[in-house]
């Protein structure tokens, strides 16, 4: 039986978690986080899971400190798992693992290499993403394959949407591939850097809309930051404003109006830099509201989004 350390958070680690103890893999550690009081916890605990298990758990906020390299060295592990923790291993913590450390990223590496690939592939217009398996170094998602599995992205997916079908592909990717792995017959693909990109995080500002983009743009945005994400954001009225659900409008011309907000015949539309959206679902200064409330209220002319 093979032995290993698992470093995981969120529903993806969660799920592979899962498989591992389904394939019978001996897990002897757990190492997560502790939730972050400020953060949205929409997602399943890591650690409940292994608790449920009897698997030793810690959550340190740094796992390459000497007594947790210590106490990891000491288990002899075969292998690491890395399923969406969230802090780099380092060079001896790597060394440690005979048989190696991988990880499960949340892309078709090479592409969106680095920090929240979903967002980032939905804001870029991708059709298609996926989950990756594969070899850690100390340079973050570079290392070899061993096995991919893509979903598709829809026109109107949110990152949500996308999440949870990357969690899926996650799940499929490890489970088609650990029989062959623990029998040291898995493949070892070299990526070409080439082919993709390294991506940093995001934080809630990066959500704030420019309105000279065009409808297709701005309807990537508002998808890719949707809730439970912070929302795309803008000004309205001298109000805040988050933009929660959009649709590319069809037959809707913006002509060479400056960006607006209106609402007609039931329903509100944004005029973009170029194009117009109909904008499904918004809140304005923290309170949702449809369209004949704002009609009710504004009634039904123009209004330019603040700067």
């Amino acid at each position: 039986m093979s032995r290993a350390v698992v470093f995981a958070y969120h529903n993806v680690g969660y799920r592979c978690l899962n498989v591992l103890l389904a394939h019978g893999v001996d897990v002897a550690l757990v190492v997560t986080h502790r939730d972050n009081p400020k953060e949205t916890i929409w997602f399943e605990s890591v650690q409940k899971l292994a608790e449920l298990h009897g698997i030793p758990t810690i959550t340190p906020e740094n796992p390459n400190v000497p007594e947790v390299v210590e106490r990891i060295a000491a288990l002899q592990p075969d292998f690491y798992f890395s399923f969406y923790y969230r802090e780099m291993l380092k060079a001896p913590l790597l060394a440690i693992p005979k048989r190696g450390a991988l990880n499960m990223h949340g892309s078709l590496l090479p592409k969106y290499r680095g920090r929240v690939p979903v967002n980032w592939a939905i804001i870029r217009g991708e059709t298609e993403t996926g989950a990756t398996l594969h070899y850690m170094t100390e340079k973050p998602d570079n290392g070899d394959i061993v096995a991919q599995q893509a979903v598709p992205i829809l026109p109107d997916d949110t990152a949500l949407e996308v999440f949870q079908k990357v969690t899926v592909a996650a799940e499929m990717a490890l489970s088609h591939v650990l029989p062959a792995l623990l029998a040291g017959k898995a493949p070892a693909v070299k990526q070409d850097l080439s082919k993709g990109a390294y991506f940093g995080g995001r934080k809630a500002e990066d959500g704030i809309i420019d309105w000279s983009q065009s409808a297709l743009e701005i309807h990537n945005l508002v998808r890719a930051v949707a809730p439970p994400y912070p929302g795309a954001m803008t000004q309205l009225v001298g109000k805040p404003m988050r933009i929660l659900q959009t649709l590319v409008a069809k037959g809707q011309a913006a002509g060479r109006e400056a960006p607006a907000f209106y609402a007609r015949e039931g329903k509100t539309y944004a005029i973009c830099g170029s194009g117009v959206l109909h904008v499904v679902r918004f809140e304005l200064d923290g309170v949702e509201m449809n369209a004949a409330e704002f009609a009710a209220k504004y009634g039904t002319e123009k209004f330019e989004f603040n700067r």
